[in-house]
Order: structure tokens, then sequence, then C-alpha cells
């Protein structure tokens, strides 16, 4: 889950053009991707909440580290402040 305040629109939007390929690689699709959110408890005032589902931790650990995202995560470092956070999911039974 990755939450985002975009600093610069133009070159974010580099980043948000480019980066699905990458994810779809490692086995990465979109639960949620900057769409309205609505808090319901808490405070909290971020703008954009992305939510990425992959099949593993490893999966995602190898797509975050991969040489393929590294040039993203650069333009993301410039464009957005961000949080993320990944949690193991839930087995299926």
């Amino acid at each position: 889950m990755a939450d985002i305040d975009v600093t610069d629109p133009a070159l974010f939007e580099e980043y948000t053009r480019e980066v699905p390929a990458t994810e779809t690689r490692y086995g990465g699709r979109y639960l949620g991707r900057g769409g309205l959110t609505k808090v319901l408890e808490g405070d909290w005032h971020r703008i954009r909440l992305v939510i990425l589902e992959f099949p593993d931790m490893n999966s995602l650990i190898a797509w975050y580290e991969s040489p393929e995202y590294a040039p993203l995560k650069a333009i993301r470092e410039r464009s957005a402040t961000s949080t993320i956070v990944a949690l193991e999911g839930v087995a299926s039974h």
C-alpha cells in the first residue's frame, strides 16, 4: 500500500505511465489506484492511495529492488512524498 502526496504532477505522470509494466512482470496488480477515498475514522490527509497485490512478499521485494523499477523509483522520489507499507496477506482456504 502506498500513501502518496504528489508534489510535481508532470513528472509523476511519467512514473504512473511507466510503472505498471514493471509491476506486471513480478505478478503485481492494482486493487486501487488514486480513486476516491473516504476517511471513516482517524485523521488522514493524503490525496492518493495505491493498493497493489503481489503473489507473495518475495515477489513484491523482487519488484521493489529490481533494476527495472530503480529509475522509476527515483522519479517517484523526486515528484512525490510517499509512505509505503508491505503487508503479508492471508492464505486462502
